[in-house]
């Protein structure tokens, strides 16, 4: 990861704001109080953490990345702003690297479409939920509404990056959901461009 992102880091969020719809909208959907533990799991260059900490004063800010290349870019956006730490989604420790036992908010944010193991990936995230807590997931659909010639472009550029839309996530976010006793609720995006998924603990 770290040779995929060591040049692209400093054009990252340039770019990327031009098809990664609907994190903006996961961001207002928070609703997070002065105090809460807000983590990123792969949080790349930092734009959502800081975003967040704009959008909602007083919130605690974590994040975490598979990619060192990636963090130097989050410790420049973000500097003491947030506690970040190098760790795999898929097996983090969260007290080892980031100091807390549980979070009170966790984001993916186009993520999963990138990480092989994605399942495995969300399952841990909604385990590190504290008590009221909330896993907020926002990636890639199943593009249904948009021409059959465009989405495929899509699909093929996307690929270039090792990106794969995930179109059985609501399905994994059902099973998730049920065998951890979360309450689940799921949105389509616009054409199904994106897909909005809300795993909250009891």
């Amino acid at each position: 990861m770290d040779e995929v992102y060591r040049g692209q880091r400093h054009i990252y969020d340039f770019t990327r704001k031009y098809y990664l719809f609907g994190r903006d909208t996961l961001i207002a959907g928070l609703d997070a109080k002065p105090g809460m533990r807000v983590l990123e799991v792969a949080c790349g260059t930092g734009r959502n953490l800081a975003k967040i900490g704009k959008a909602w004063p007083g919130v605690r800010l974590y994040g975490l990345d598979i990619s060192s290349e990636m963090l130097k870019s989050a410790r420049a956006t973000l500097g003491d702003a947030a506690r970040l730490g190098e760790g795999d989604a898929c097996a983090f420790d969260p007290v080892g690297l980031l100091g807390e036992p549980a979070f009170d908010r966790i984001v993916l944010s186009y993520s999963l479409s990138m990480i092989p193991d994605w399942q495995a990936a969300m399952d841990h995230a909604a385990g590190q939920l504290a008590k009221g807590g909330e896993l907020h997931i926002v990636d890639f659909g199943d593009l249904s509404g948009i021409s059959r010639p465009f989405s495929g472009l899509l699909r093929a550029w996307l690929a270039k990056f090792h990106v794969k839309p995930r179109t059985e996530m609501a399905d994994a976010a059902a099973r998730i959901a049920a065998a951890r006793g979360l309450a689940l609720a799921s949105t389509r995006g616009p054409l199904g461009y994106y897909q909005l998924h809300v795993l909250r603990a009891q």
